[in-house]
Parts: structure tokens; sequence; C-alpha cells
């Protein structure tokens, strides 16, 4: 549970991120962004599987690059459900959720399965003379 509250608090952090990079983003506050990372949330679990699977071939084609035009059109989508989220132009909603894409990965690469926040280490081990593995 303590997994989903994180991942949810890491969404309305990205959408203030993006608001704030992205002057054709605005959000009104940050009870808003909360509602609009729950919206988005809900969206992407039931919508965004659907659209993609809807648009595998071109997905396909572009070698990925058409999922960032299904999370502006979710982006979108959000911001004519919640008031106080205004996208102002599709342009604005593919930077928008490229820059929510990147941000929410960042931080959820610091939550593991059970929610908890780790540190990322990596042993290097010196073997065969001076090649590290």
């Amino acid at each position: 549970m303590t997994g989903l509250l994180l991942r949810w608090l890491i969404l309305t952090v990205a959408i203030m991120v993006a608001a704030y990079l992205f002057s054709g983003i605005h959000v009104s506050g940050f009870g808003s962004a909360l509602f609009a990372a729950l919206i988005l949330g809900i969206l992407n679990a039931f919508f965004r599987p659907i659209l993609f699977i809807l648009t595998l071939p071109i997905n396909v084609l572009t070698l990925g690059l058409f999922t960032f035009v299904i999370n502006a059109l979710l982006l979108m989508m959000t911001s004519g459900v919640i008031g106080g989220l205004v996208v102002e132009g599709f342009g604005s909603a593919l930077f928008g959720s490229l820059i929510i894409s990147l941000v929410s990965w960042l931080l959820s690469s610091f939550i593991n399965d059970r929610g908890k926040v780790e540190s990322i280490d990596i042993e290097l081990q010196r073997r065969r003379g001076d090649h590290w593995e």
C-alpha cells in the first residue's frame, strides 16, 4: 500500500515539475496536481493498454516513440476531466508527457516492490588482472 501511495506522490511531483518547466501546462495547486495524478494513473491503468494494442503497428514502425503520443493524449484527457490542470495544446502535452515520464521513471527507480526507498549499489569485482566485472 505504501508503494502505491509513493508512486502516486511521485506522479504528482512529476506533474508539478512539468507545469513548472512548460508554460503550456498550468496546475492551480498541489491538490489539483494530486487529483490529476490520480486520474492520470487510472487512465494509464485502463486505457493505455488498449491504446497501445490498437496502435501497435505504428508503435513498431516508430520504434516505440509513438508511446509518447499515447501519453500526451492521456494527459490531454486528464486535463479535460480536471479543472485545475490545463494543457494548452498537443505540443505542450507531448513535451509535458515526456517530462512526466522521465521524472516518474527517475524517482520510481529508487522505490522497490514493497514501496521502500532504496539506493542503487553496484559491486565491482576485480577479475583477471585489470578487468572489472
